[in-house]
């Protein structure tokens, strides 16, 4: 399915955002990946931190390209992450694995259920190379982001 597809059944919305809206969710994706990073706290808010940066480098390319996910839509955050291949060109594999952590999120949040070791290990791996994929891609299509 296309951007414009997903544009046609509403579960995006076309969006216009201004270079310094994108550099400040990069900003925040960074943030949240050196919070993840930081050991004082529980595995779970690590994760979620985690999860926080990978879901804000998927806003970042939809927004550069002109969208945003429908939020009043359910799977708003399934479809950010599924766009990743449309807006950045990130791998099928990635998004799979990144698709994952989404439904361990889901049940982190709603039933409870505990982070393991290996999988907030992961989801922090995960983060940061969407996070250096996203710098990489802004740098090369949207440089202006980072004359700010």
């Amino acid at each position: 399915m296309t951007l414009e597809n997903l544009l046609a059944i509403r579960q995006l919305q076309a969006h216009s955002a201004e270079p310094i809206q994108l550099r400040k969710l990069l900003d925040a994706a960074r943030r949240n990946l050196a919070d993840a990073r930081f050991d004082q706290i529980s595995s779970d808010n690590r994760f979620d931190a985690g999860y926080k940066c990978v879901m804000q480098c998927a806003m970042v390319g939809l927004w550069a390209r002109g969208y945003r996910t429908s939020s009043s839509q359910p799977g708003h955050h399934q479809t950010a992450i599924q766009c990743l291949i449309h807006t950045m060109g990130v791998s099928k594999d990635d998004i799979i694995v990144l698709d994952a952590l989404r439904r361990q999120r889901n049940l982190t949040d709603y039933e409870g259920d505990p982070v393991s070791g290996a999988t907030l290990k992961a989801c922090i791996d995960h983060a940061a190379d969407l996070l250096l994929h996203t710098e990489q891609w802004l740098h090369a299509h949207y440089p202006e982001v980072f004359a700010l």
